[in-house]
């Protein structure tokens, strides 16, 4: 349905150019959505998608497992979005300590994006409301270390930006001015609390989603930020109980098309539009979760079978595989401390895993010492959507 323009332009001067900045109006929209009969079915699709995600995350064996990789595999694809190239590996390799050789201010923007989510989720299921604070906090967490540090963090912006273009006057799109963020994220944050009326959790995460990108409160890391609100709204809603839906893969497939859908809300009011779109991003994505949780359980269940025929090495190679569940990309001090296995027997595990008749393993480094192994059928599983 176009509405026509939702909000207001005002005019504002940016990097010494006039032009015009928007002001989003309220949510959630006037005249209300129209769900037809095509949007809700594709919003139900969704909804199953969902609910398969929620329940596959109560079915593994350790949903904990699966969690750690998942959400470090969006960490790396929500940045990569803003331009960052670091791959899973980099990450996993920064976070086990004394590994260098890999792109520092990248691989810092993606722990980051990961430290973040987690803080968000702890504090959502504390039963923290989705709050400026909460928002600064998180924005906070996002830039405290990396090319982040000098772009105010957990502070809304104080100067006028654009997007796109290299003269504010010929910019994609000019967010609203600094001195009405306040207003306007206080507009917004009413309607994630469902005041003055409740909206339904995956409705309120597509609407919110564009609001947000539209204000663009920081000065650096709005997209991440953004895209870490639909996890929160719906663990929130518990309407899933992990954070497992992240669209980063979607919307980077399907990048011109998604900016196109927000401009288009901006420009004609268009929401049913976008939720066509944010449907099909969310079941398509839930849907690619479970299937990877399933291809990891199953990769699980293979591996140990293998090893059952080490004999006596066996106990231990299982124990081996355990931890290279817990941390794909691993060193011999990691499995000493995670496995409880002396370092002669880790290694011993290892040399075995590596040889071509296994292809398990993946020895990274090419060192005869402070080697580092790769658990390669794992994080090709993660990967294979990614690239």
């Amino acid at each position: 349905m176009k509405r026509g323009s939702t909000g207001q332009y005002v005019p504002v001067t940016a990097g010494g150019i006039n032009c015009r900045a928007f002001i989003p109006a309220d949510l959630p929209p006037q005249p209300p959505l129209q769900l037809d009969a095509r949007l809700q079915s594709r919003l139900g699709q969704a909804m199953l998608a969902l609910g398969r995600l929620d329940a596959i995350s109560s079915l593994l064996p350790d949903a904990r497992l699966f969690l750690y990789s998942y959400v470090r595999k969006e960490a790396v694809m929500s940045s990569r979005i803003e331009g960052t190239q670091s791959s899973l590996s980099d990450l996993m390799l920064y976070e086990m300590e004394g590994t260098p050789g890999v792109p520092i201010d990248d691989v810092q923007e993606v722990s980051c994006y990961v430290s973040a989510l987690e803080l968000g989720v702890q504090r959502i299921r504390e039963g923290d409301p989705i709050s400026f604070r909460l928002l600064t906090d998180l924005h906070r967490a996002l830039m405290t270390s990396g090319r982040g540090v000098n772009k105010g963090p957990g502070e809304f912006r104080r100067n006028q930006v654009w997007i796109g273009g290299y003269r504010a006057d010929e910019a994609a799109f000019v967010p609203s001015p600094a001195n009405e963020l306040a207003n306007c994220w206080a507009a917004l944050e009413r309607f994630l609390n469902d005041t003055p009326e409740q909206t339904d959790p995956l409705i309120k995460s597509a609407l919110a989603h564009v609001q947000f990108e539209t204000i663009h409160p920081f000065m650096d890391g709005n997209g991440r930020v953004g895209r870490l609100l639909i996890p929160l709204i719906l663990v929130g809603a518990q309407v899933i109980r992990e954070p497992l839906l992240y669209l980063s893969v979607f919307l980077k497939k399907h990048r011109q098309t998604y900016y196109d859908r927000l401009q288009q809300v901006r420009l004609t009011g268009d929401w049913e539009d976008w939720l066509l779109f944010y449907a099909d991003a969310v079941a398509e994505t839930a849907n690619q979760a479970v299937k990877t949780a399933q291809q990891l359980q199953q990769l699980r269940q293979r591996d140990h079978a293998r090893l059952a025929s080490l004999g006596r090495m066996a106990p231990s190679a299982q124990r081996v595989l355990e931890v290279l569940f817990e941390t794909p990309i691993v060193n011999i001090s990691t499995l000493v401390k995670r496995g409880n296995i002396t370092a002669a027997t880790a290694g011993k595990v290892m040399e075995t895993l590596v040889q071509p008749q296994w292809t398990m393993v993946r020895e990274l480094t090419g060192q005869k010492r402070n080697r580092v192994f790769a658990y390669a059928a794992y994080i090709d599983i993660l990967n294979q959507d990614s690239e």
